[in-house]
């Protein structure tokens, strides 16, 4: 071996043998922990400037000043920076700067938990490979539950505040009528009922395949409210498919209901909304079978689709009805937009209750939901700008924890 090398290496390990060892450090601070619901006991401390590959605190815990104490939680030196946990300390730019831990428990005889409104000593000790070195600072703080988080203090102001766009904007909808975009869609119902009527075939009605729990089910319901209750003025047959016996049991209260508010309870048959099939493709085949062959004069397919809603639309489309569809499944969109005559895309099929009834609670939630929508466009495009200048405070405004 090269003697100088041999010298180097020699001399490298004598000084590393000979190096004082990390201290562990004096400005302890321990707390209860922010926002929780108690159990808990936060340490922070200083982070060190050079501490050795593989040095560890070690966190201590005892019921009295004077001891015993018995191991809580190991923090490695490169790890458990304040930083990584904004929810709780914040963004400062000095956090990398600060260790922390979260204590809920620690080991004596057997496994003990933090116990609310009970004093807790720390003391912080550091190991460095075998030699470990025990703190003289001792700590005391006592866990609590807190009344509030404030980590969600943020959405409650957001909600709170799109709550008063929302009651803001149905007070101004019982004063005087709001605009609304015109939605082809729904403007061509009347004319597509009134066609059936002049031909005197039957309205289908299509539900989707999801359950009465998806919000697009409930929105086609809204529809068929309004589908029947022209039906009904008309004297037209309507015909409702379902999928599910929850959304035909409800379909069926929605219809009947409306015939009744039409002054036509007579002319509600139960009959008329009945179940095809919970099987996908044998919910198609048969509805595909009843529009060949009683070719009602209009389709309109409302809700959740899968992969059947070409199939249904196509159909339809070569039976000369006039089809109307509705979803909010992106993936079936295309299919509606090319073989239907109109299609409500997305969110126009849960606006079509209020655009339809006008009723002032249905359009002021709408009108509500819109601004709180256009406020947060706004934001995003804010946020983007100051970001790109290294100013994320919007961001930080705005981060769900």
């Amino acid at each position: 071996m090269n003697p100088l090398i041999f010298t180097l290496t020699l001399l490298s390990t004598l000084a590393l043998s000979h190096a004082q060892p990390l201290q562990p450090p004096a400005a302890i601070e321990a707390f209860d922990t922010p926002s929780d619901a108690g159990g808990s006991i936060t340490l922070t401390w200083p982070r060190a400037s050079a501490a050795p590959p593989g040095t560890v605190y070690l966190i201590a815990i005892a019921s009295a000043a004077e001891g015993p104490f018995y191991p809580a939680s190991e923090v490695s030196a490169a790890a458990n920076l304040m930083a990584a946990e904004p929810a709780t300390f914040g963004h400062a730019e000095e956090n990398e700067n600060f260790h922390f831990a979260h204590i809920t428990g620690y080991t004596a005889a057997e496994a003990q938990i933090i116990e609310n409104d009970t004093p807790y000593y720390f003391r912080l000790d550091v190991r460095t490979g075998d030699q470990t070195t025990t703190g003289t600072t001792v700590v005391q703080a006592q866990a609590s539950g807190n009344w509030f988080n404030l980590k969600k203090l943020n959405n409650l102001i957001l909600g709170t505040l799109f709550s008063l766009a929302v009651l803001v904007s149905i007070a101004l909808a019982r004063r005087r009528d709001l605009y609304i975009r015109r939605i082809a869609g729904l403007e061509a119902l009347d004319e597509a009922l009134g066609r059936a009527t002049e031909m005197g075939k039957s309205v289908f009605f299509i539900h989707g395949l999801a359950s009465m729990d998806n919000i697009s089910t409930i929105a086609a319901i809204n529809v068929l409210s309004r589908v029947a209750r022209r039906t009904a003025e008309y004297d037209s047959a309507l015909r409702v498919t379902n999928s599910d016996p929850v959304v035909m049991s409800v379909s069926q209260e929605v219809v009947k209901e409306a015939y009744l508010e039409a002054g036509r309870p007579d002319a509600f048959n139960p009959d008329d909304v009945f179940m095809v099939a919970t099987d996908q493709f044998s919910y198609a085949a048969a509805v595909e079978g009843m529009m060949v062959r009683e070719r009602p004069a209009a389709h309109i397919m409302m809700g959740y689709f899968y992969a059947e809603s070409l199939l249904l639309a196509e159909t339809g489309a070569n039976t000369g009805a006039i089809q109307i569809a509705g979803t909010d499944s992106y993936t079936q969109l295309p299919f509606f937009v090319t073989t239907c005559d109109y299609t409500l895309m997305g969110e126009e099929l849960y606006a079509a209750s209020a655009y339809l009834a006008r009723e002032p609670r249905l359009l002021g939630s709408l009108k509500g939901q819109d601004l709180g929508k256009a406020a947060l466009i706004l934001v995003l495009l804010l946020g983007t700008f100051l970001a790109s200048l290294e100013l994320p405070f919007l961001t930080h405004l705005f981060t769900a924890y």
